[in-house]
């Protein structure tokens, strides 16, 4: 991954390419998603958008991988009818700012440029207040080998999502209803993740603090925000610090259809998390670092 030199002013642009309680956040508004450009399919399927991907990220899905995304959307269009997992419908926006979205984020170990995991070992991934499932399903569609785990506190949510990974035949997927305060100080999840996940609305330091508790000594935590500030910076550089780890780059970049501007904050731990952290059930939210 390119580094940004100083990580913790605004961002990096992207290069070319050559070849919990959180809840997981609709990354865009209404009006945005109207302003995606594609063709709408009225069948329901997904555009494939081969080009874009290749473009974007350097990557493109397999035909199995490709198949999958689209069980996926239709699930989730199916399970939308009683639940309120997203209200982005259309394929195209839904390709956008989940599916896109999703994979973006995790372009440098799809690319080969990170090593996800250490060697021998089926690396761990958890995804924080993943609400529709986004972006642990697209994450573990992608790196089958890995161990995804889902977490989120809506237990309606996540029996839904227990039954989709099912019929998706995610073997490599499990699910966890629980806040994330609470799973970061129970040891079976406290420093035990290769890469956590957090795509959840909610001031960044409250986001560090959900999901750093989790990941282990040399791992990675990736947060995906909309906008990001200078403010929003120095405060996170502050949080992690305390929490044992450090912002290694923050990545701006445009969605492909509507240029809406998205930021992936990249850190690694560097230190064990001191014992206090995560704070009880909704004091990160009520006093947020630092």
């Amino acid at each position: 991954m390119e580094s940004s030199g100083n990580p913790n002013p605004i961002a990096s642009p992207d290069p070319q390419p050559t070849g919990g309680n959180a809840v997981a956040p609709e990354v865009t508004t209404a009006s945005e998603a109207s302003e995606a450009s594609a063709p709408v399919l009225s069948d329901g399927t997904l555009p494939a958008n081969q080009e874009l991907w290749q473009q974007s990220l350097g990557w493109q899905p397999s035909e199995t991988e490709q198949a999958k995304l689209q069980a996926l959307y239709k699930g989730i269009i199916e399970g939308n009818i009683k639940l309120n997992l997203t209200r982005l419908t259309e394929p195209a926006a839904f390709w956008e700012k989940h599916l896109w979205d999703s994979l973006r984020a995790l372009r440098p170990w799809l690319l080969g440029e990170l090593a996800l995991g250490k060697p021998d070992q089926a690396p761990k991934i958890i995804d924080i207040g993943t609400g529709g499932g986004f972006p642990g399903i697209p994450a573990a569609i992608v790196f089958p080998q890995s161990q995804v785990t889902l977490l989120d506190s809506t237990r309606k949510k996540m029996v839904f999502l227990q039954q989709l990974v099912s019929e998706l035949k995610l073997s490599n997927v499990r699910t966890v209803t629980e806040r994330a305060e609470a799973s970061g100080q129970q040891e079976q999840h406290r420093g035990k993740y290769d890469l956590a996940l957090i795509r959840a609305v909610g001031p960044v330091t409250v986001c560090a603090e959900y999901c750093l508790p989790m990941v282990r000594y040399g791992g990675m935590a990736v947060l995906y925000r909309g906008q990001w500030s200078v403010e929003e910076a120095e405060a996170l550089t502050e949080a992690v610090h305390l929490l044992g780890a450090e912002v290694t780059e923050v990545k701006a970049f445009e969605t492909p259809l509507s240029q809406g501007t998205r930021h992936c904050i990249y850190i690694k731990k560097i230190a064990g998390t001191p014992d206090m952290f995560p704070r009880p059930v909704g004091v990160p939210v009520q006093s947020p670092l630092p």
